[in-house]
């Protein structure tokens, strides 16, 4: 084995104290995300309360405005892969070349895959609160801007994206939310028991 070779390896060929250290920083933060998994309310609660304390620490200190629209604009695009399926129908020239959403009544059902999962949409909003609250902590991300302005243009990009991804829904008949497996209930039972 060449020394130094791989990552993380001093140049004895022996693990660096430094790349241990990353790497069971590493293992100790996965764990955390895998005992996290089942606990989705959870989760968003505290994303929620992240992005309450962001919200006033901006609000506080009056700046950081290209910082909070940044955030917005990386939050619309998760929240659009989100609502996207996996296999956009508006790209298959084929039906019959990957999954696709069902699009007549008689057509067997295909659970709908989304293009970013929840974990994975939760897991990209987190980190970018995060970012967004250290970046508070450097003047050079301070740009001095018009706030009003800025609302209004994510207020407008974000009706016309919406607007977008609401016609592709109606388009290709998908609904990216469920409710649960459907239930059906048979015929009530009208027959008299006799008692013997």
């Amino acid at each position: 084995m060449p020394e130094g070779d791989s990552a993380g390896e001093s140049i004895h060929g022996r693990p660096s104290a430094i790349g241990n250290f990353f790497k069971r920083l590493g293992q100790v933060y996965q764990s955390w995300l895998d005992k996290s998994t089942p606990f989705s309310a959870v989760r968003w609660a505290v994303t929620v309360i992240l992005t309450a304390i962001y919200m006033l620490r901006v609000y506080i200190l009056q700046g950081w405005y290209i910082v909070t629209y940044a955030l917005g604009i990386y939050h619309l695009n998760l929240f659009i892969a989100f609502l996207s399926p996996k296999v956009d129908p508006s790209l298959l020239d084929d039906p019959d070349e990957g999954p696709a959403l069902p699009t007549k009544q008689n057509e067997e059902f295909r659970p709908f895959i989304r293009r970013l999962p929840e974990f994975k949409f939760w897991h990209s909003a987190t980190k970018g609160i995060i970012i967004a609250m250290i970046c508070t902590f450097f003047e050079a991300f301070n740009v001095p801007v018009f706030w009003p302005i800025l609302v209004m243009y994510f207020i407008m990009l974000f009706c016309i994206t919406m607007k977008r991804q609401i016609k592709h829904m109606i388009k290709y008949r998908y609904l990216p939310f469920t409710h649960g497996k459907r239930t059906y209930r048979g015929k009530e039972d009208t027959a008299k028991t006799f008692a013997s």
